[in-house]
């Protein structure tokens, strides 16, 4: 107990009792309440900068007010961003002096400005992969170039070279691998080949006909991401034409070693997207703290999601990602609302933000780490919920787990003041799998917390992974384990 005391700073056994009182108070029955609200057809998939996501933060500040939480902007609950939307289409791409059509024979994600550029020359670079099993790149100098990869990756007899099984490896699952390592060689774009192009487009028509949005600082800020475009392979053979080979063979070709070409071509891209200003919001719920009030612990998760399939019809109401995040904060709002309103409130004040803009780049939380109401300085921790309401396949016969990441990254007392508070409390199965920063799923750079990380504030991003509803119409209320999200919010709430 004196160990105890002494890593959570309470003064006395009693506090520590009373924290087992409120963090009881997170029940099933009030996070379904809320989520069945604004994870509804009504919010229309919380897409930042429109409707339902202005009606999900007027929901989530009425809760504050209910439960008698002030605003954290100076008394105010909103924080308002400033974005910039790029619009699809507008984009022509040339290639030896014949035209290709959007949607027809390429398409892209966006991510990045829009941009004009030439070639004379695209290196061919295999599966573009970086991997102890398999190098596409070799010793081949790529700065400044634009680059060429098969979707996918090299299989032989059946089982993947880099997994030596019948699986595949991230690099087929994760299409911001490839791009990463091609940003990180210096290439200037990369052209990616899937083998089904067609099919790729009616997947994911969503995603590549929702607008791109970036924060409106007033001056061209540098892309985050690769200029990047998936291509038929009609227009890769054109690139390929004077090498004698094409996608075809090359596909068949490529196994363990690989194959890289110096393409003679003439390409040139033109892209002039419609454009459109609008603004956006971070939700602020302040409970000040008592003798240490100037140090801040800070509660996020993205309460905006991707939006409506108008072709389709279909509702994205990302009841998982992240409305299970969503209504944990909220939940832990009301749990220490009612210990300051019983004079057990915590020593530190605690920051609840529910972050907007999260699916388009985590706009939100970068706009704040940017522009932070309280001093970075003074930010003791940021605590991030991001999908905790399912299961994926590793867990799927054992639900009482959460996935830690970052606890270790910047501050080992952090870390094991979590792993306290589950001993103590949840009792959880804390999988550190992708707590590092080497995870090919790039997790720790994926949500909000990230934007607190790279400021130097010690993070914990929970999480749950991905399944197959993951950014589908299919992520709906009726598939949540409110059970699980009450044990995890619990644990939250008795980390902060």
């Amino acid at each position: 107990i004196g160990l105890f005391i002494l890593a959570y700073g309470f003064s006395s056994i009693a506090q520590i009792d009373s924290a087992s009182i409120y963090g009881n108070t997170i029940l099933a029955s009030d996070l379904k309440k809320h989520l069945e609200i604004i994870a509804s057809d009504e919010y229309e998939g919380r897409e930042t900068g429109r409707k339902g996501q202005k009606m999900a933060a007027e929901y989530i500040a009425n809760h504050f007010k209910s439960i008698g939480v002030p605003g954290g902007n100076n008394g105010e609950y909103y924080q308002e961003f400033p974005l910039i939307i790029q619009h699809s289409g507008g984009t022509d791409i040339t290639i030896n002096d014949k035209q290709y059509g959007f949607l027809d024979d390429f398409y892209f994600y966006k991510g990045f400005h829009d941009t004009s550029f030439t070639a004379d020359e695209v290196v061919f670079v295999g599966y573009g992969i970086d991997d102890k099993r398999h190098d596409s790149y070799g010793h081949i100098d790529v700065k400044g170039k634009v680059v060429m990869v098969l979707a996918g990756e090299p299989f032989k007899k059946g089982k993947s070279i880099i997994t030596k099984s019948k699986e595949s490896s991230p690099w087929s699952m994760n299409w911001r691998m490839k791009m990463q390592v091609a940003k990180d060689k210096g290439a200037k774009a990369i052209l990616i080949v899937p083998e089904n192009i067609q099919q790729n487009v009616l997947t994911m028509i969503h995603y590549i006909e929702s607008p791109s949005m970036m924060l409106d600082i007033g001056k061209e800020a540098p892309s985050k991401r690769l200029k990047n475009f998936y291509i038929s392979p009609k227009m890769a053979n054109e690139i390929l034409k004077e090498s004698g080979e094409t996608i075809e063979s090359l596909r068949k070709k490529i196994t363990k070693k690989t194959i890289i070409l110096n393409c003679k071509t003439s390409l040139s891209v033109e892209m002039h997207r419609e454009t459109e200003y609008l603004s956006s919001e971070n939700v602020l719920g302040f409970i000040e703290g008592t003798d240490k009030k100037e140090e801040i612990v800070i509660l996020t998760a993205h309460y905006d999601h991707i939006g409506v399939d108008i072709k389709n019809n279909e509702v994205y109401n990302g009841a998982d990602d992240d409305g299970s995040g969503t209504v944990a904060i909220m939940e832990i709002a009301e749990a220490f609302a009612k210990a300051k309103a019983d004079g057990n409130g915590p020593r530190r004040s605690i920051l609840i933000m529910p972050v907007a803009g999260e699916e388009k780049g985590l706009l939100g939380s970068e706009y704040y780490s940017e522009n932070p109401v309280y001093p970075l300085a003074n930010t003791v921790v940021d605590l991030n919920i991001d999908m905790i309401g399912r299961l994926d396949v590793k867990h799927a016969d054992d639900p009482n787990y959460v996935y830690i990441i970052g606890s270790t990254m910047l501050s080992t007392e952090l870390h094991e003041i979590n792993e306290t508070a589950n001993r103590t409390y949840t009792k959880l199965d804390l999988d550190y799998e992708f707590n590092t920063i080497d995870d090919p799923n790039r997790y720790y750079y994926r949500s909000d917390h990230y934007n607190f990380a790279k400021n130097n504030v010690p993070v914990i991003f929970y999480f749950n992974g991905v399944h197959a509803d993951y950014h589908k119409p299919t992520d709906t209320v009726d598939k949540i384990n409110f059970d699980k999200i009450e044990t995890i919010t619990r644990l939250v709430f008795y980390t902060s």
